[in-house]
């Protein structure tokens, strides 16, 4: 995992715990079959991937809100 992705992705989610939580479902995911959101290049880990689907908006956090309704 590469820490300028792991600061990247902190300014939009600034929640550590909530943060860490992201990527390990996602790498979760990405492992068991799913395709990754992003072009991907052969060096980039599970958490890489999710990382940078973070920082260009393809995954986000869900509005409490919006999920419930």
């Amino acid at each position: 995992m590469k820490s300028d992705l792991v600061e990247k992705a902190s300014e939009i989610v600034s929640d550590p715990l909530v943060l860490i939580n992201m990527v390990s479902k996602r790498v979760r995911q990405l492992n068991s079959g799913r395709s990754p959101l992003i072009p991907t290049r052969p060096s980039m880990g599970a958490a890489d991937i999710a990382l940078t689907e973070i920082i260009e908006g393809k995954i986000k956090l869900a509005d409490p809100v919006q999920a419930e309704g």
